[in-house]
C-alpha cells in the first residue's frame, strides 16, 4: 500500500475526529499515555497494543522463517486521532511517517474476505460471521452455519487462495482481507493491495504449540473491537486442554502411538516439535518420532516406519484412510502393523460438511482442547470414560 494513500486515510480519521469535537475547537496537542498490551500468552506469531487514539496489531510469524514484521493500525470509527510527543515512537504520526505501518484499518470491521477454513471459527465463536462476505473454494467449508450462508448467496467464491479472482473481491470492497501464504508472495493479495483493500496476514498455522494456535482468536478480536470477548473465549478452551493435559500427568503406562501413512513413494507423519506431537505428548502418548527436530511434516520410506512402527500400540490420522479394508488394498504393508492387527486405528476423515471439507482442518486448530479429549480418550479410556469424541473415530469394518 502507498505511503500517500496512508496519509491520505490518517487526514480522513483527522477530520472526523475534529468534527466530532463540540466541546473545544482548539487544537490540542497531548501526551500520549502508556499503551496497553494485551496479553498473548502462547502465540509467538503476532501482538496486540492499545493506544489512545489507534491498536497496534503487529504479525511477526506470518510465514516460516521470516523476519518481516507486518503492522496494522486499527482505529476506531469516529476516533480523534491526536498528535503525540516525538518521545513516543510508536505513535501513529511516528510510524506512518517513518513508512512502518502497513495497512490502517477502520474497526470494527463490517465486511471481510478471510482466505483460510481457521479463520472461519474465531468469527463464529465471536459472533461476527455475518461480515465474512467472499472465500476462495467455498467447498473446503465444513461449518453449517457457515455453509448455510453460502447456501443463500451470501458469501461468494473467490476461486483459489493462490489465484484469487480479484475482480470480484474488489467489487465486494471488504473492509479487510485476512490472507495466508508460505512466502509473502501472492500476486492476488499484492492486486488487492494495490486498489486499495487492506491486506492483513494470519500465521495461525505457523505456531508450534497447540494453545499458540487458538490464541490467533485474539487477533481477531481486535479487529472487531471484541478483545475482552476473544480473551475470555480463549480461556476457556485453555483451561479445558490443561485440565485434560493434568489427568495424564500420573500415567503408569505410557502407550507407543504411530502416526500418517504414504503419499506416492513417502509416509509422511507429524516431526517432533510440530503440534499433533505436542497433543500426543499432553495425551499421555508416546510419539516414536518425538525426538525429530522440526514442526512440519518428515518423509520416510515405508521400510524404515516398519522398522520403528510395527509394534506402536496405537495408529493415529492414517492419512486420508478411514477403514482397515482400504488400508491393506492401497499396501499389504500396512496390514503388518500391531495397531492395524489389533483395530487400535483412528481418524478424523470421517466427520466432513456437506461438500467434503474437512471438519478437523476446520477446527481443530481452534479447539485443541477437544482434539485433546479425543487423544486421552483412545489412549486412557478410563480417565474419559464419559466422554463423547468430537473428531477422532474408530476405522470401519
Amino acid at each position: 500500500m502507498k505511503k500517500s494513500y496512508l496519509y491520505i486515510l490518517l487526514l480522513l480519521f483527522l477530520f472526523t475526529g475534529i468534527m466530532s469535537c463540540k466541546k473545544d475547537e482548539k487544537e490540542t496537542i497531548l501526551e500520549t499515555p502508556m499503551e496497553q498490551e494485551f496479553t498473548v500468552d502462547y502465540a509467538t506469531g503476532f501482538t496486540i497494543k492499545e493506544f489512545p487514539e489507534y491498536t497496534l496489531l503487529e504479525v511477526s510469524g506470518a510465514f516460516p522463517g521470516t523476519e518481516n514484521v507486518y503492522r496494522y493500525a486499527l482505529v476506531k470509527e469516529g476516533a480523534s486521532l491526536q498528535k503525540s510527543s516525538d518521545s513516543n515512537p510508536e505513535s501513529l504520526t511516528s510510524l506512518l511517517a517513518s513508512n512502518k505501518i502497513d495497512a490502517i484499518i477502520k474497526v470494527p470491521l463490517q465486511s471481510v474476505v478471510v482466505t483460510s477454513t481457521t479463520h472461519i471459527p474465531s468469527l463464529e465463536m465471536l459472533g461476527v460471521d455475518q461480515t465474512l462476505t467472499g472465500f476462495p473454494n467455498l467447498d473446503y467449508i465444513s461449518s453449517e452455519q457457515t455453509r448455510k450462508r453460502i447456501d443463500a448467496g451470501q458469501i461468494k467464491e473467490l476461486g483459489q487462495n493462490e489465484a484469487i479472482n480479484t475482480e470480484v473481491a474488489i467489487d465486494l470492497n471488504p473492509d479487510a482481507v485476512i490472507g495466508f501464504g508460505v512466502d509473502g508472495q501472492n500476486n492476488s493479495l499484492n492486486s488487492l493491495e494495490k486498489a486499495g483493500i487492506p491486506v492483513l496476514y494470519n500465521g495461525d498455522w505457523v505456531e508450534k504449540s497447540p494453545l499458540g494456535k487458538a490464541e490467533w482468536i485474539k487477533f481477531f478480536g481486535a479487529l472487531y473491537g471484541k478483545s475482552k470477548e476473544a480473551d475470555s473465549i480463549f480461556k476457556s478452551i485453555e483451561t479445558g486442554y490443561l485440565t485434560t493435559k493434568q489427568l495424564t500427568q500420573n500415567v503408569t503406562k505410557r502407550p507407543t502411538v504411530l502416526s500418517g501413512a504414504m503419499y506416492k513413494d513417502v509416509w509422511y507423519l507429524p516431526h517432533g516439535e510440530s503440534w499433533p506431537a505436542q497433543l500426543i505428548e499432553d495425551a499421555g502418548g508416546d510419539y516414536l518420532w518425538k525426538d525429530t527436530q522440526g514442526t512440519g511434516s518428515i518423509g520416510l520410506s515405508i521400510e524404515s516406519v516398519l522398522d520403528k512402527g510395527q509394534n506402536a500400540d496405537f495408529w493415529i490420522a492414517p492419512g486420508q484412510f478411514g477403514s482397515y479394508s482400504r488400508l491393506a488394498e492401497a499396501n499389504p504393508v500396512y496390514a503388518q502393523f500391531d495397531a492395524f492387527k489389533n483395530k487400535k486405528t483412528y481418524t478424523f476423515t470421517t466427520k466432513k460438511g456437506a461438500t467434503g471439507g474437512m471438519l478437523y482442518y476446520e477446527l481443530a486448530p481452534n479447539r485443541p482442547d477437544l482434539v485433546l479429549k479425543d487423544l486421552v480418550y483412545y489412549l486412557h479410556p478410563e480417565l474419559l470414560p464419559d466422554y463423547q469424541p468430537y473428531f477422532y473415530t474408530p476405522f470401519e469394518d
